[in-house]
C-alpha cells in the first residue's frame, strides 16, 4: 500500500468514474484500474463495486476511505512542515441545499485563506445528492435542514449513509418574493394570501417526497406549482412570474436586491446545519467555514 495508491481511490471517489479520475491524474484509465485492483487485492476488501450506472462505494469502502483521507492528509502535513513551503494546491469541496448564505460563506473563506492555488468547489443540489456526496467522500461538507416534519426520515437517511448533522441554527419560515409583489410589504403573510400566485420550489428528481423539499411544507398548497433545479432560475421566475418560495428567511440582500423576505404565519421551523462523513475528522478549513456559516445566520435573522 502506498500513498500514490490512497490518492487514487480518493479521486475515483471524488469524482465516482474511473476515467474522470485518470484525466485529472494524467494516467491512463488501466493503470488506475490495476492499481485501484493491486490495493483491493492487497487489503482483501473490496473498495468500489462496478455497476452498469458507474462506480459505487461499498461499506467497507466507505470505511477504508476515511482512514486513507486522514492518512494523506497528515503526510501532506509532515511535508509542509518539514519542507517549509505550502501545497501546491489546496481542495476543498462543499455541496448544499440553495442556500445563498453558503456563497457568502464560500467566499470569506477563500478570501481569508489567499491559497495560492487552490481548486474549490461550491455545489448546490438536491437534498438527496448532498447526502450522497458526503457519503462518499465526494464532498468535505454538506448543508441542509431539519424540520418536525422531515427530522425522522432525514435521521434514519444521515445513519444509513454514516453521516453525523451538526445544527447551527433555527428559523421560522419565511416567504421569498419580488419587492414589486403587494405581499412584499405585509408584516406577516398567510397561506390563503399566497393561493393566487405561483409557487416555485426545488424539484427532488427520482426522491419528490415531500421529506426530501428544500421547502416547509407549510408553503406547498395551491394549484400553480413550478419546479426548478437551481438558485438564479428561481430568483427570475419570483421576479418574472410574481411567484413565491419557503425558505429559512435568510438571504443575502446584497446579493439578492430584488428579492423580499416576509414572514410566514405558519410552518415547520428549519434547524439549518452541516453534515460530515462519520470517520472523517473535521479539517481546519471545515471549522472554518462552519464558524463563517453560523456568523453569517445568526447576523441575518434571530434564531428561534
Amino acid at each position: 500500500m502506498t500513498l500514490v495508491q490512497l490518492r487514487y481511490v480518493l479521486a475515483v471517489a471524488r469524482f465516482q468514474s474511473i476515467n474522470e479520475a485518470a484525466s485529472v491524474l494524467c494516467i491512463t484509465q488501466p493503470a488506475l484500474s490495476n492499481a485501484v485492483r493491486d490495493l483491493e487485492k492487497e487489503l482483501n476488501i473490496t473498495i468500489f463495486r462496478r455497476t452498469s450506472r458507474g462506480i459505487e462505494i461499498t461499506p467497507s469502502g466507505t470505511e477504508f476511505l476515511g482512514y486513507a483521507q486522514k492518512v494523506v492528509t497528515q503526510a501532506d502535513l509532515i511535508k509542509d512542515h518539514y519542507s517549509g513551503t505550502r501545497r501546491s494546491t489546496v481542495r476543498f469541496v462543499i455541496s448544499s441545499q440553495h442556500y445563498s448564505f453558503a456563497v457568502s460563506s464560500f467566499i470569506r473563506l477563500v478570501k481569508t485563506y489567499g491559497m495560492d492555488k487552490y481548486d474549490f468547489c461550491l455545489r448546490e443540489t438536491r437534498t438527496m445528492d448532498t447526502i450522497a456526496d458526503v457519503h462518499s467522500l465526494a464532498a468535505d461538507i454538506g448543508i441542509i435542514y431539519l424540520s418536525d416534519y422531515n427530522r425522522r426520515y432525514l435521521t434514519r437517511v444521515l445513519k444509513e449513509e454514516d453521516v453525523v448533522f451538526t445544527p447551527l441554527a433555527s428559523f421560522s419560515p419565511h416567504v421569498f418574493l419580488s419587492r414589486d409583489n403587494p405581499l412584499a410589504s405585509k408584516d406577516v403573510v398567510t397561506v390563503s394570501d399566497l393561493s393566487e400566485f405561483p409557487f416555485i420550489c426545488f424539484e427532488q428528481g427520482n426522491f419528490g417526497n415531500d421529506f426530501l423539499s428544500e421547502e416547509p411544507v407549510a408553503g406547498r398548497e395551491g394549484n400553480k406549482v413550478i419546479r426548478v433545479s437551481d438558485r438564479a432560475t428561481l430568483f427570475n421566475l419570483l421576479l418574472g412570474l410574481n411567484g413565491y418560495t419557503v425558505a429559512s428567511g435568510v438571504i443575502e440582500s446584497e446579493l439578492n436586491p430584488e428579492i423580499a423576505s416576509v414572514p410566514l404565519d405558519s410552518g415547520e421551523p428549519m434547524e439549518i446545519g452541516v453534515i460530515r462523513h462519520i470517520s472523517v475528522e473535521p479539517s481546519d478549513m471545515y471549522s472554518r467555514y462552519v464558524d463563517f456559516l453560523r456568523e453569517a445566520l445568526l447576523f441575518q435573522k434571530q434564531p428561534l
